[in-house]
């Protein structure tokens, strides 16, 4: 298969990415195609649409899966599944797919069109191999059921910046939309759910700063700047 694109965004790292597409729908990404594809006329009529489909390569992992039963975060990390009734990144075909909102179209770059877009679960440069409209009348579904995903509510963290942290994030350059997409960020719990060290320091890349927290027993996030 041929790249048409690569995604960028805030996240330079797996650390931190949201585990599905749409979690946070205010995430800004940019979808930048490759040169051969920078052609106005291969996106003619996409604006009309308001979601896309992804379909991209889990450029980060770079291991084969050497198992058929995986570990799915929803179910804490211990109960296994089959590969084929999760989401999982450690995949025979390392494909991912990902729903995300058009924010808008830059018709004219030094990159070509650009598509901006909302929502998005992807890696800064992950490989795009393809990309669809999302149609209501056949990609909707509300009424269907979710497997193990119904069963298990997803457990947010407490994120609370003070003002001092507030102060050396913006000094850092972040703005108040950049502190609230970082606090939805954190969250989400971006941990591996196998690991519930209060004690323990994570660290992850998020829009070019490198971002330390530690979670309390409590679910109490602790920035540490």
């Amino acid at each position: 298969m041929e790249i048409v694109a690569r995604f960028h965004s805030p996240f330079t790292s797996k650390f931190g990415i949201p585990k599905q597409s749409g979690i946070i729908p205010e995430l800004k990404g940019e979808i930048v195609f490759e040169p051969q594809f920078r052609n106005p006329d291969a996106i003619r009529g996409i604006d009309q649409f308001d979601y896309l489909w992804l379909i991209w390569g889990f450029s980060a992992n770079p291991h084969q899966a050497n198992s058929l039963m995986v570990r799915p975060p929803r179910l804490g990390g211990n109960e296994k599944v089959g590969v084929f009734a999760s989401r999982s990144p450690f995949r025979p075909n390392q494909m991912g797919l990902s729903s995300v909102r058009i924010d808008y179209i830059e018709w004219e770059s030094s990159r070509g069109p650009i598509i901006h877009v909302k929502g998005a679960d992807l890696m800064d440069g992950t490989p795009i191999y393809d990309i669809k409209p999302y149609v209501t009348y056949a990609d909707s579904h509300p009424e269907a059921r979710s497997g193990f995903v119904d069963a298990n509510q997803w457990k947010k963290l407490s994120v609370e910046i003070n003002s001092e942290q507030e102060r050396k994030l913006k000094l850092k350059g972040f703005d108040a939309a950049d502190i609230t997409l970082l606090k939805e960020v954190l969250a989400e719990d971006p941990r591996p759910q196998y690991q519930k060290n209060p004690n323990k320091v994570y660290g992850m890349p998020f829009k070019g700063l490198d971002v330390h927290f530690k979670v309390s027993e409590d679910n109490q996030v602790e920035i540490i700047l």
